[in-house]
């Protein structure tokens, strides 16, 4: 097998009248990979997918599949499917026809046998043995969503689009379908390109994610690069959750002093004395107690109290750097006790802990 990726976008820019939805993307999408386009709504990512799919020609650059430049190539020349967030099945057709549509379009045309053997065995491989007979408004959403997966994969695509599929599920059920996701596509090797605006949907099941802002791509890498080691405070805070205070970098570039305290911690990028930045510091990295600890330690009053299972997040607040969110296991607060709103307390870290951060 080649390690050629198995698709790419080159300088790719799409125009819609005035408006740039997509700007000079670089991408290469690696065989057998899970990557996810991440970012909030009108940032590009869809139009991404669709110029992949082949439903929208880039207005500049390209788009290769397997090598080759496939700009006027239409969509259903592609060995490309797409799962879209509505489904998009047939009411009128079973789920066994519906499965099967894809099959019945082809040119020359495999047998009715066939055809029924690679519905059943799709069935199979989303778990809806002797679900072919029925209709498509007796299954459950989570269902249907199997339905619309085989209805995708019985075509051997070597890339598989999911425009938000899970969007309509509710929050047990999406994450029941993430698993099954991952578990699918380790199994039929196919590369999946999945485009979410959900930062926990994207943590969980991508190899590499493609943040996006503005219709370009503001940086590409594992998740827990991206939670790690954020580019700036854009990524900091859309991947996860994080607490920013705002001050100037100091000397050397490994502090930042924020109303007076200084905030040491590992710059993500070169960074000049005297600009202004942010020091970055995710809530579980932050403690809650009774009695100032070693490191930083600042005064702190609890705000607000969220029980969480096996972890409780906090709202405090510091009377020089203003409010921010602590994360406390279940296991910490067994030894500090708990804490409820209005009670005094100290949020300490170890000194470094903070990233600093630029704005863009």
């Amino acid at each position: 097998m080649t390690d050629a990726p198995i698709a790419e976008l080159r300088s790719a820019s799409k125009r819609f009248g005035a408006v740039l939805a997509a700007d000079d993307l670089n991408l290469s999408i690696e065989r057998g990979e899970f990557l996810s386009f991440l970012g909030p709504s009108g940032c590009g990512k869809t139009t991404a997918l669709r110029m992949l799919a082949g439903f929208e020609p880039p207005s500049s650059g390209q788009v290769l599949l397997d090598g080759q430049v496939v700009n006027d190539l239409p969509a259903y020349r592609r060995p490309v499917n797409m799962v879209f967030q509505h489904y998009a099945l047939f009411p009128h057709l079973t789920v066994a026809e519906n499965i099967g549509y894809g099959l019945r379009q082809q040119r020359p045309r495999p047998s009715t046998a066939d055809i029924a053997k690679a519905v059943d065995k799709a069935l199979e491989t989303v778990r809806l043995q002797g679900f072919g007979p029925r209709r498509i408004w007796e299954m459950s959403g989570g269902q249907q969503q199997r339905v619309a997966l085989a209805r995708a994969i019985i075509n051997q695509p070597k890339l598989l689009l999911l425009d938000e599929p899970m969007a309509a599920l509710d929050k047990k059920l999406r994450r029941d379908m993430q698993i099954e996701l991952q578990s699918l596509q380790r199994s039929l090797g196919i590369t999946f390109v999945l485009v979410t605006h959900d930062q926990e949907e994207a943590l969980s099941m991508s190899d590499r994610i493609c943040i996006m802002r503005g219709g370009k791509i503001v940086q590409i890498g594992s998740p827990r690069d991206l939670y790690d080691r954020p580019k700036n405070r854009y990524v900091a805070d859309f991947v996860g959750k994080s607490n920013f205070f705002a001050g100037t970098v100091d000397a050397g570039g490994g502090s930042l002093t924020a109303t007076g305290h200084r905030l040491a911690g590992r710059p993500t990028q070169s960074l000049i004395a005297g600009q202004a930045a942010w020091a970055s510091l995710r809530p579980e990295q932050i403690s809650l107690t009774r009695q100032p600890g070693e490191g930083i330690s600042l005064p702190v009053q609890v705000e607000t109290r969220i029980f969480l299972g096996e972890h409780t997040e906090y709202l405090v607040k510091n009377a020089d750097l203003g409010a921010f969110q602590v994360l406390v296991s279940r296991q910490a607060e067994s030894t500090e006790g708990g804490f409820e709103p209005g009670d005094k307390a100290f949020a300490g870290w170890q000194d470094g802990a903070a990233l600093i951060l630029a704005d863009d």
